[in-house]
């Protein structure tokens, strides 16, 4: 993977060399194996390459088609050669050493702006088609890698990172009030509505699954794929089903194992990350390679005050998996000097902008630092698996036979269910009945349940973010739909859900040279799992029963068939803080003061929340919504100061 630049002037003056420098100075911070740059004439493309795949190794990237006068740079790993070969009728000798910017290339010259539907994997590229006078580029479809621009009515720009950009001196860092509004108002885990904008008011972003055309002075977006699609998959049996999405799994994971480093994953207790171990370390051993996994621990004197239903340490069923699985060299890392409040200015820095997520940065960035160390080049994860391959929420299907009047296999599922957890059955019918008639037992919702409002209130009327979150049927109070299938709708079809975990991850692996890569998340996997009729996702008495049944004979069965604990992460980040606890209350009433963050954010609830947790430090406070809004304050406000 690679961080890409380029510059192009509508008006067609020459290209200033200093701003050509500039950018490729900034990247600079970032290792690389080459670093290359194409000019002609008003147009200049750079890449800082990173070789992870056989094929990247002595790219030229940039890269120009003299034939058909096209240029292109590129982040990007596509999986789907041996498919792209054969439609583009690729002769066979030549298929091994055509990369994958030049597959791009290919593929644009074929199918024109059309080109990036028949692409899968991670990827982001610009093409500059010297015949048509235009640049064109694409963002893949979850927005895997990220892809930032700006534009005038004589410049564009463009950059896998924001800094590069601000190093022109046509771009100013005047911030996006409105993104800012919507970082604060929206409880929940994305920063903005729009997925095209970002904290600087000149700078956008090429949201997931969109195209971007610059012509004649103008900058045209265009969505070229959309979630759900197609008919229902039909099949003979369940065997039948599971055998196809073993097939379809498989390769995913395959050709996510193509690069000539060393091949690790994240691995915790769940279904999702274990499912890719399993499938991973069973390919590996084919080639005689180990499959190395990273797990993060809780530290050794913290004690689990999550419910029971909760697991904080799962090392005991990582070690199962490990055991069970062959072929892995595990990893369990504690990063024992490390927690949120410690990570807060790191983070800023290499994201370029405030975040939410800190119950997970002090090992997430730990594991990547230990993957670097060890020469790692693809480090995998199941981070989409909860709307892919594990996707089966049992209370949300009896809701849907409940409606339905299925009353027999109602009746069955629940007899199985409630003998699988030794449960009776009319507390789960009562569950069920919340569920499919939700509006019977509004009332029942407590105040003392709602995540506190803490944008300034005058801010907030001025960007009417509230009325913005509300159209878009997100409540400021934190309150969620409990229907799972509209929640999982709205992951495919709301872009904005997309572009935190690409964000991150793109530049995680620019700072430490490990590309992360995720299965569960190949756009063939889940349009295969949005095919299939939702009696394949619950049976006899299990949810996710897709991937249980998939997994048999790859994992244990006591991670496989466990239906009562679910592991929980970050739950001793509180606990971590005790020798920063003091400075972190401090900072907090500090802020208070800080004039540059008053007309963003509600000083009373800051207060109130400050009071709430100010005193003996508890475990506890990890998820509590208070200990959230300050943090989340704490971190806006570190990085307003990074701009002065």
């Amino acid at each position: 993977m690679s961080a890409i630049a380029g510059i192009y002037h509508q008006d067609t003056k020459p290209i200033s060399v200093e701003h050509i420098s500039g950018m490729m100075k900034a990247l600079e911070k970032f290792p690389a194996n080459d670093v290359q740059t194409w000019h002609k004439e008003n147009v200049f493309l750079g890449c800082h390459a990173q070789w992870i795949t056989p094929e990247s190794i002595g790219e030229q990237l940039p890269f120009y088609d003299y034939e058909r006068r096209l240029a292109i740079t590129a982040d990007a790993i596509i999986d789907n050669r041996d498919e792209l070969f054969e439609r583009l009728q690729v002769d066979r000798e030549d298929r091994k050493k055509i990369t994958d910017s030049q597959l791009i290339l290919l593929s644009y010259h074929k199918w024109g702006e059309e080109s990036p539907k028949f692409l899968v994997g991670d990827f982001s590229f610009m093409i500059w088609d010297e015949k048509e006078r235009k640049l064109f580029g694409a963002r893949d479809f979850s927005g895997s890698r990220t892809l930032y621009y700006f534009h005038s009515q004589q410049r564009f720009a463009f950059c896998t990172v924001i800094k590069p950009l601000l190093t022109l001196p046509y771009v100013t860092k005047k911030l996006n009030e409105q993104w800012i509004a919507e970082f604060i108002a929206n409880p929940l885990m994305f920063d903005s509505l729009d997925p095209s904008s970002t904290v600087y008011n000149d700078i956008e972003h090429v949201p997931p699954s969109h195209s971007i055309t610059v012509i004649a002075n103008k900058v045209t977006l265009k969505r070229y794929n959309t979630l759900p699609e197609g008919n229902k998959l039909i099949l003979k049996s369940d065997d039948d089903y599971k055998e196809a999405f073993q097939e379809v799994f498989q390769k995913a994971v395959n050709e996510r194992l193509r690069t000539h480093l060393p091949v690790a994953s994240h691995l915790s207790g769940g279904l999702d990350s274990s499912s890719v171990v399993s499938f991973a370390a069973k390919s590996l051993l084919k080639e005689n390679k180990k499959l190395h996994t990273f797990s993060y621990v809780p530290v050794d004197d913290f004690v689990d005050w999550t419910h029971r239903s909760r697991v904080a340490n799962e090392r005991p069923q990582i070690e199962s998996i490990v055991q069970h699985v062959g072929n892995i060299l595990p990893n369990y890392l504690s990063f024992e000097d490390r927690n949120p409040y410690t990570e807060i200015d790191d983070w800023i820095e290499k994201l370029e902008m405030p975040y939410k997520f800190f119950e997970n940065t002090f090992w997430l960035k730990g594991i990547y630092e230990e993957a670097s160390k060890k020469g790692i080049g693809v480090l995998l994860n199941g981070q989409r698996g909860n709307w892919s391959i594990s996707w089966g929420p049992i209370f949300d299907y009896y809701a849907l036979l409940l409606k339905r009047m299925k009353w027999l296999r109602l009746n069955q599922e629940m007899y199985q269910y409630a003998k699988n957890i030794g449960s009776g059955r009319k507390r789960i019918l009562s569950v069920v009945t919340k569920k499919a008639f939700p509006f019977l037992y509004q009332g029942q919702y407590s105040k003392d349940d709602d995540f506190p409002i803490f944008i300034n209130k005058e801010f907030a009327l001025s960007t009417k973010v509230i009325e913005k979150l509300s159209e878009h049927g997100i409540d400021p109070r934190g309150r969620i739909d409990s229907n799972s299938y509209k929640i999982r709708n709205q992951q495919f079809q709301q872009l904005y859900y997309w572009n935190t975990i690409g964000t991150y991850g793109t530049k995680l692996s620019l700072n430490y040279g490990v590309v992360d890569r995720d299965p569960t998340n190949d756009l063939r996997v889940i349009k295969f799992c949005l095919s299939l009729p939702e009696e394949q996702y619950v049976q006899n008495g299990m949810g996710r029963s897709l991937v249980r049944r998939s997994t048999e004979g790859y994992l244990p069965d006591n991670i496989r068939l466990n239906l009562r604990t679910k592991g929980v992460q970050g739950a001793d980040g509180v606990h971590r803080m005790r020798s920063n606890w003091d400075n972190f209350i401090v900072e907090i009433e500090q802020l208070k003061g800080e004039s540059l963050i008053q007309e963003y954010l509600d000083l009373s609830v800051i207060e109130k929340c400050h009071s709430m947790i100010k005193g003996n430090l508890k475990s506890e406070f990890a998820f509590s919504f208070e200990f959230k809004v300050l943090m989340r304050s704490l971190i806006l406000t570190r990085f307003m100061k990074t701009l002065i």
